[in-house]
């Protein structure tokens, strides 16, 4: 693994931890030239998955894509990180668990928010407003009523 700060080909492992039930590893390394310490996370490598957008755009399935999503929606809010990417996990097994090639965004869109309703109301909001383009401020306080009617 090369390291970050210096690009040194060789590093030492100091730590390895399954995370997730063993469906990813977490190791500590350290830089043999600088001595820098930095973390890396392994997981097997999923199926090629290819998102169909609203407009009929097709794209490939990027995970860190949906997790910066999240981390907005979620910004400034009593989260935990490990929590977000246990919802990008639990998102990522529901679209994984459907198996087929494709899948379109509205349907990930979809999980995501029912998951980020369970969590917490605001990125719920927050995410919504984005996803699904709320044209003016009626359309999103429909959103808050209907949010505090099912609460």
């Amino acid at each position: 693994m090369r390291c970050p700060s210096c690009s040194y080909a060789e590093t030492e492992v100091l730590d390895t931890r399954k995370l997730n039930d063993g469906e990813m590893t977490r190791r500590r390394r350290k830089c043999r030239a600088c001595g820098r310490r930095f973390t890396t996370y392994e997981r097997v490598e999923t199926v090629s998955l290819t998102i169909v957008k609203k407009d009929g755009k097709r794209e490939p399935y990027d995970r860190e894509k949906m997790m910066r999503g999240i981390r907005t929606a979620c910004y400034r809010r009593p989260i935990a990180v490990t929590r977000m990417e246990q919802l990008v996990n639990d998102v990522e097994n529901a679209i994984m668990a459907i198996d087929d090639q494709e899948i379109s965004s509205t349907a990930i869109g979809d999980e995501v928010m029912r998951r980020l309703r369970e969590l917490d109301d605001v990125a719920y909001i927050r995410f919504a407003s984005v996803y699904r383009s709320f044209a003016d401020i009626g359309k999103l306080r429909e959103a808050v009523d209907e949010l505090l009617e099912n609460s």
